[in-house]
């Protein structure tokens, strides 16, 4: 697929975004329906309609290319398509959930392994990402398009790691001490791998956890924006598993990070 085709794609995916991020909201203010799944997760009806405004959406646009979303995949059935949608249509849920901000909508396009395009909304915080190649990372803020590299915000010598949890173990402490974090500030949902798009953070560790649709949107924005994204031990955090499952997970803003 031309570039020039992934960014109309990811382009005419905005609108629709924006619509659901605004929806997902709304249904919050209205009372949330909970459920709870096979694997004891909560899901809402938030949930369900977000996953089915992203969904059709996608289907317009890409009729032929197989779609795989939390919210409805058969996890007994593996995948083995080469080119395929990854839709969490809420990341985050629990947050989602009680009301914080830091839930995400997720939709990316993975070929040959490699999650080339990607759109993260963050409702609550007026932000959407979107990626469709390497260097071509953007952020809309309120309105406003700029395009984002990784670029350093944080002062000189101070590196900040993010968590998802209060209390990393000591597997990712020792990791982070390598790279001389001085402080770890704990986030939600792939709004980690955007913010280390921005700049705005530096490193997020991970053990193996969640998967492939948790991650893949986010990994696109950040890595078209610059950032270095392996493994624990440094190999390839490839796509296309056929049981979904993610590996351990090392985000670095840049090669070099007290810069």
């Amino acid at each position: 697929m031309k570039i020039n085709e992934l960014k109309s794609i990811s382009e005419n995916l905005i609108d629709t975004f924006n619509i659901a991020g605004k929806e997902s909201v709304r249904l919050y203010a209205r009372g949330l329906k909970i459920e709870t799944k096979a694997d004891n997760s909560p899901v809402s009806n938030g949930d369900l309609k977000i996953n089915e405004l992203i969904t059709n959406k996608i289907k317009e646009l890409t009729p032929n290319i197989p779609i795989i979303s939390e919210e409805t995949v058969d996890i007994n059935v593996k995948n083995t398509a080469k080119i395929f949608w990854l839709i969490d249509p809420i990341d985050g849920t629990k947050e989602y959930i009680s009301g914080k901000d830091e839930y995400t909508l997720n939709a990316a396009l993975v070929i040959n392994t490699v999650p080339v395009l990607g759109l993260v909304g963050v409702p609550k915080k007026n932000r959407l990402f979107y990626s469709y190649a390497p260097g071509e990372s953007y952020l809309i803020e309120n309105g406003n398009t700029k395009k984002i590299n990784c670029i350093k915000q944080q002062p000189k010598g101070k590196i900040v790691a993010l968590s998802s949890v209060l209390k990393p173990s000591d597997v990712i402490l020792n990791k982070l001490k390598e790279f001389n974090v001085n402080s770890i500030i704990k986030m939600a949902s792939s709004y980690k791998f955007c913010v280390i798009a921005t700049g705005e953070f530096d490193i997020y560790a991970a053990k193996e956890r969640a998967n492939e649709w948790d991650y893949a949107a986010g990994h696109a924005v950040a890595q078209n924006a610059g950032a270095i994204i392996k493994t624990l031990d440094e190999k390839p955090f490839l796509y296309g598993k056929e049981d979904y499952r993610n590996p351990s997970l090392l985000i670095k803003r840049a090669e070099y990070l007290d810069v």
